[in-house]
């Protein structure tokens, strides 16, 4: 490399990975994300396919789209090392750990602690920063507890509708150091509002008194973005001068941009603004409250809605006939000129979702449903070429990556925070600079399908 990036990360949920990439490249630090990990002669030829964000087309940070929010430990012991080793042959000034802004986890599942202590391997840092607190996506760490908001109504984390009700990493406790204590043996510290909004001198002798104690975290709060603009100087200036590990959600992003941008590199205060797309495709695995109420919208305002019927998906041949059945009206509805949204449920109390999972099994029903609805995907973009595409939920999300052959995306335009409009760089030319969401579950508006129709930047 003939320079260092400023950033990379390792986003340890695939939607999740996007949001990241958003930030930087907002804050004027042009990105990619790559969906494998990189050798350091395609991180060097990489170019950007539209130049609004960079002239030059280069990139001056990347990660890597993972999941280790859904491994064990055995999984992220295997799958970790050989990915925090590829993209440590870049240099960068700072290798972020990315986590959800929900920070669900537990010590069996999506277990952060063990992703940071692989990671310090490839990445060796004195000290931990970690900031999870994100105003942009509505959420706050105040002394050390864990706020969302949702509707205008602010969450505690343990008491927060969706979270404290996660299937697999239920968050029942919103104090961080307490939640992260689970997971790790090493000493977490907390940088409170009150010293964050102190003189620098009380938050230069509280920080020196953290780093003595070597190797552990130091957790952020963040109530606005001033907090985070504190935050930003005092990792910049008492990390390393390269690879500094910092762990936490997007708003090591915000917090590293908004006090670097006059620094380091210029903040870009504009955003592209895309054409009103001529087919929009929607395909969503997603059984979120949020992404049903997008579909019912969507739905209502004009979208041809299509149910896959995913017991079917168990017998080679009922798989065959609901799959033709599902092109043949999808092909009769773009004829039209009509948009589409596929989908497997409305929201979580929809039956089919324990119908299915008893008839395929937890795993089974999910890898089924999301290779069946890639496959849906490709045979309907080679037939509409310049369709633009929504994909809703991180297990979809992945099948119908890997089933357009997409390796990289850049960011084309903010929709929603987390969750923008992208360009994909694919093997297969046919998808290569296609127009393309990746939608989080909880992401969104309940009019964000016809937000990416009309390319709407927030």
């Amino acid at each position: 490399m003939d320079r260092e990036m400023l950033l990379t990360f390792y986003g340890d949920d695939f939607t999740g990975s996007t949001d990241v990439m958003e930030a930087l490249t907002l804050n004027g630090i042009p990105s990619a994300l790559f969906l494998n990990a990189p050798s350091v002669a395609e991180v060097e030829d990489f170019r950007l396919k539209n130049n609004f964000y960079a002239a030059d087309r280069r990139i001056a940070a990347f990660g890597v789209a993972g999941i280790s929010r859904t491994m064990n430990a055995d999984q992220m012991q295997k799958q970790l090392p050989p990915i925090f080793e590829k993209i440590s042959k870049v240099s960068s000034r700072f290798f972020h750990y990315k986590v959800c802004s929900t920070f669900d986890s537990s010590p069996d599942i999506g277990n952060i602690g063990l992703g940071v202590e692989i990671a310090l391997r490839y990445f060796p840092s004195k000290w931990i920063p970690l900031i999870v607190g994100a105003p942009a996506l509505n959420r706050f760490c105040v002394f050390g507890n864990l706020f969302a908001r949702v509707n205008d109504i602010t969450y505690r984390l343990d008491r927060h509708p969706t979270m404290s009700r996660h299937p697999i990493t239920p968050m029942l406790e919103s104090d961080l150091k307490v939640h992260l204590a689970a997971q790790t043996e090493r000493e977490i510290s907390l940088m409170d509002l009150l010293t964050l909004r102190a003189n620098e001198r009380r938050q230069t002798e509280k920080l020196q008194k953290f780093m003595d104690a070597e190797g552990g975290y130091v957790l952020f709060d963040v109530l606005e973005d001033q907090d985070l603009v504190a935050a930003g100087k005092l990792i910049s200036d008492f990390g390393s001068k390269t690879g500094q590990l910092i762990v936490g959600s997007s708003g090591v992003e915000h917090a590293l941009c908004h006090y670097l941008k006059n620094v380091t590199h210029n903040r870009k205060t504009e955003a592209y603004r895309p054409e009103k797309a001529k087919r929009v495709i929607a395909v969503t695995g997603s059984c979120s409250p949020t992404t049903q109420l997008q579909i019912e919208w969507a739905l209502a305002a004009g979208f041809e809605g299509i149910r896959i019927n995913t017991m079917l998906l168990a017998d080679a041949d009922t798989r065959q006939h609901e799959f033709d059945r599902i092109i043949s009206i999808a092909s009769q509805a773009l004829d039209a000129d009509k948009h589409l949204v596929i989908y497997t449920a409305l929201g979580p109390e929809d039956e089919a979702i324990s119908i299915t999972k008893n008839t395929l099994g937890q795993h089974s029903a999910e890898a089924s449903i999301g290779k069946f609805q890639g496959e849906l995907l490709v045979t309907l973009l080679l037939l509409y070429i310049g369709t633009r595409v929504i994909v809703a939920g991180g297990d979809t999300s992945g099948h119908v990556t890997r089933a357009l052959d997409i390796y990289a995306l850049e960011l084309l335009a903010p929709v929603a925070p987390g969750a923008p409009l992208c360009l994909a760089h694919s093997h297969n030319p046919a998808f290569d600079g296609m127009e393309i969401t990746l939608k989080g579950g909880q992401n969104g508006d309940e009019k964000y399908f016809n937000k990416i129709l009309n390319g709407l930047a927030y």
